[in-house]
C-alpha cells in the first residue's frame, strides 16, 4: 500500500461520517465562513443544503472553497450538484440519508425544489491521526506522511 492509499484509508476513518467543518467561500474578494455538516466519499465532501443559501450563491460565483477543523484543512472546488431526487444523486442520497439519519428529514424538505447537494472536489489537504500527518494532493493522487502531534501552545 502506498502513502496515498494509506491516507485515503485514514480519510475514510475520520470523515466518512457526519463531520463538521468550517466552510469558507468568497464573494467580491471577501471571505465568508460558516459551519456545515459534511460526509466524505471517494475524493469529495458532500453537504446537504439549500440553493438559495448564501454559501451556494457564493460558490456559484466562485467555486474555490476551503474546509477547516481541528487543524484538518482542505481546499477544493465546490459545485451545486442538484436536488436530492435527481437521478444522478441517487447513490449519494442513499449514503447521506444514512449518515445524517438523526436529522436529515427533520431539517430538509425534499419537496422543496431548492434543496440541493453541494459536492466539494478536493484539491489539497492536511490531516492527521495517531501521530502521523498526511499532506495530500488529490489531483495527482500523491501524499506525504510525517510525524505530527497536535500541540498548540498559546503565546502570551
Amino acid at each position: 500500500m502506498n502513502v496515498y492509499e494509506k491516507a485515503m484509508g485514514v480519510m475514510n476513518e475520520l470523515f466518512a461520517k457526519d463531520y463538521t467543518f468550517a466552510l469558507a467561500t468568497v464573494k467580491d474578494n471577501i471571505p465568508s465562513v460558516r459551519f456545515v455538516d459534511t460526509y466524505f466519499d471517494t475524493d469529495s465532501f458532500y453537504i446537504v443544503t439549500y440553493a438559495k443559501s448564501q454559501k451556494v450563491k457564493e460558490l456559484v460565483e466562485n467555486i474555490n472553497v476551503a474546509l477547516c477543523n481541528n487543524l484538518y484543512r482542505f481546499d477544493g472546488l465546490a459545485y451545486n450538484v442538484g436536488h436530492p431526487l435527481e437521478p444522478q444523486n441517487k447513490e449519494i442520497r442513499d449514503k447521506l440519508i444514512k449518515v445524517f439519519e438523526p436529522w436529515y428529514f427533520a431539517h430538509n424538505n425534499e419537496n422543496d425544489q431548492d434543496m440541493c447537494y453541494v459536492k466539494v472536489e478536493l484539491k489539497h489537504g492536511f490531516f492527521y491521526k495517531d501521530g502521523t500527518g498526511y499532506k495530500v494532493d488529490f489531483v495527482t493522487k500523491e501524499a506525504k506522511e510525517s510525524p505530527f502531534e497536535f500541540d498548540i501552545v498559546p503565546v502570551v
